[in-house]
């Protein structure tokens, strides 16, 4: 995090905002946030951070199921964030462009070091019922090594999906966008990976 402080320090160009006020929606979004660290509030990064760590290094950890690949990607991922902190636009929602950077930064390792992992993210396996959603929260370290063990378990695209879905809180619109598939696709994978979960975890319920 040393090097992630440092650049998020770096010297810019500062420009007057108006200050954020966490109990209003309007200034507490994450664009909001992300417009006053452009404009010069450092505070507004760590706040960002904050709300987003967690969500991201799962993703990768779940996605990789190493912890040392997990923080190295992670890491990298917020550097990215930093070096284009000038040129992001609201054109999206700010968790839509994070995880679309952490996407591509996954599918980079990918295809350094394993290129059918590629292949894979774009495959659907439709061997499941439709079901509900599971409740697939970990109360437990038990608990939450049967979910990482469910989740390895789910086909790649399926997994990427749910992870998008659930850790980055992406729409099905917005995770079609990101995957570039259309989406009822997303809803099938969606649909799958859940009915597979709800079969592996259904006694944690």
């Amino acid at each position: 995090m040393a090097v992630v402080v440092a650049l998020r320090d770096a010297p810019h160009t500062a420009v007057r905002m108006a200050p954020l006020d966490p109990r209003d929606p309007e200034t507490d979004s994450d664009e909001a946030v992300m417009r006053a660290w452009q404009a010069g509030d450092l505070s507004a990064f760590d706040r960002l951070y904050t709300r987003h760590r967690g969500g991201v290094f799962r993703y990768f950890l779940r996605q990789c199921g190493d912890r040392a690949t997990a923080e190295e990607l992670h890491h990298d991922v917020w550097l990215k964030v930093i070096g284009a902190r000038d040129r992001w636009q609201p054109d999206a929602r700010f968790a839509t462009w994070l995880y679309t950077l952490a996407r591509h930064r996954l599918i980079d390792f990918w295809r350094a070091s394993a290129p059918q992992r590629l292949e894979a993210l774009e495959d659907d396996a439709h061997a499941a019922p439709e079901t509900d959603d599971p409740q697939a929260g970990a109360a437990t370290q038990q608990q939450g090594t049967r979910l990482a063990a469910a989740l390895g378990s789910l086909p790649d695209a399926q997994r990427d999906a749910f992870l998008l879905h659930v850790e980055g809180g992406l729409a099905i619109a917005e995770i079609a966008q990101l995957t570039s598939v259309p989406p009822e696709t997303v809803k099938s994978r969606l649909r799958y990976a859940y009915a597979r979960l709800r079969t592996s975890l259904g006694d944690l319920q």
